[in-house]
């Protein structure tokens, strides 16, 4: 799906067919959608579909006919019907009449700016790819806090009773925030590159914005690496009790093992069909045993108890 954007008298209105200074949005593009834009503006076909591979490494390339700006932006899926976080790449080729993003589904980003359309400008290039990295910064934030929200809320139900699907999302949160922080970093490294490229800092007000959003971007991989931590610290803690509540039913498990265990060996030892057994011949023999058994297995039991071993 191409949609095409143009800033004319100050207003941004949706055109047909590419003009000098507009925007293209590509979404999950047809082959035949691929191939006019390549045509039209001399744009490898790698560069053109690098957005398209979820693998790809975000990445500053600059070439004679364009510059591609690889970055990589939040994203949803749904897993067990349930929204996960995860990363997709957002390509932002500067061509030399246009400016292209290239993603594989809608996002949120561009959504935004679709809706704000007086706060851009499709003439003003380098801007408009600078607002579309602050429009990213901001959206890792959000995410960011909203994941917090969810692993306090996990927290809560994980304080009353250690469940397996609260420990599942709890893990998914910690994958999320990994995906974030790898991404994040990766960012940064495109941004440190667009700060050293004159062509994005020879404006003032493009230096500005640049800023800003090298700003924000920290601001997402300071909060990805805290969270992350909190979350790996609380997962390693529901770890330990966990196992510390399997060794104490595995130490109950013995200890009553040990006791019956104990009238066992006494009952066997009488149901032996040999001489000289106690009071065999006494007619006080079975209540004499099952009582010498009960005290025995008591005196163990009180044993345990006093070495506080439950």
């Amino acid at each position: 799906m191409i949609k095409i954007y143009l800033t004319n008298d100050e207003k941004i209105e949706e055109i047909q067919e590419p003009k000098k200074g507009c925007w293209i949005q590509m979404v999950h593009p047809s082959e035949k959608e691929l191939e006019t834009i390549r045509e039209s503006y001399k744009i490898e076909d790698d560069d053109l579909r690098a957005a398209l591979d979820e693998d790809e490494a975000s990445r500053y390339q600059k070439e004679d006919d364009y510059t591609l700006v690889l970055v990589d932006i939040p994203s949803y899926e749904k897993k067990d019907g349930k929204d996960r976080f995860t990363t997709i790449p957002l390509g932002i080729i500067l061509a030399k009449d246009a400016i292209i993003t290239v993603c594989l589904e809608s996002t949120p980003i561009l959504s935004s700016l679709n809706r704000n359309r007086k706060a851009i400008d499709t003439r003003l290039k380098t801007r408009l790819l600078l607002t579309i990295l602050l429009e990213n910064a901001k959206l890792y934030l959000r995410n960011l806090r909203q994941i917090s929200k969810q692993s306090e809320q996990l927290e809560v139900v994980l304080h009353r009773s250690i469940e397996n699907p609260a420990l599942l999302e709890m893990m998914e949160l910690g994958r999320s925030l990994l995906y974030f922080s790898t991404s994040l970093k990766g960012n940064n490294s495109v941004l440190e590159k667009l700060n050293k490229s004159k062509a994005f800092t020879s404006n003032e007000e493009d230096e500005d914005l640049l800023e800003d959003v090298m700003v924000e971007a920290k601001q997402a991989t300071e909060m990805a690496d805290t969270y992350s931590g909190v979350i790996n610290g609380l997962m390693d803690a529901y770890s330990s009790i966990i196992s510390n509540n399997m060794n104490v039913v595995q130490k109950y498990i013995a200890i009553a093992a040990i006791v019956i265990t104990i009238p066992s060996l006494i009952f066997d030892a009488y149901g032996m069909n040999i001489d000289g057994v106690p009071f065999e011949n006494s007619r006080y023999a079975f209540p004499f045993v099952i009582g010498f058994a009960l005290l025995a297995s008591l005196f163990v039991y009180q044993y345990f108890k006093h070495k506080k071993m439950f």
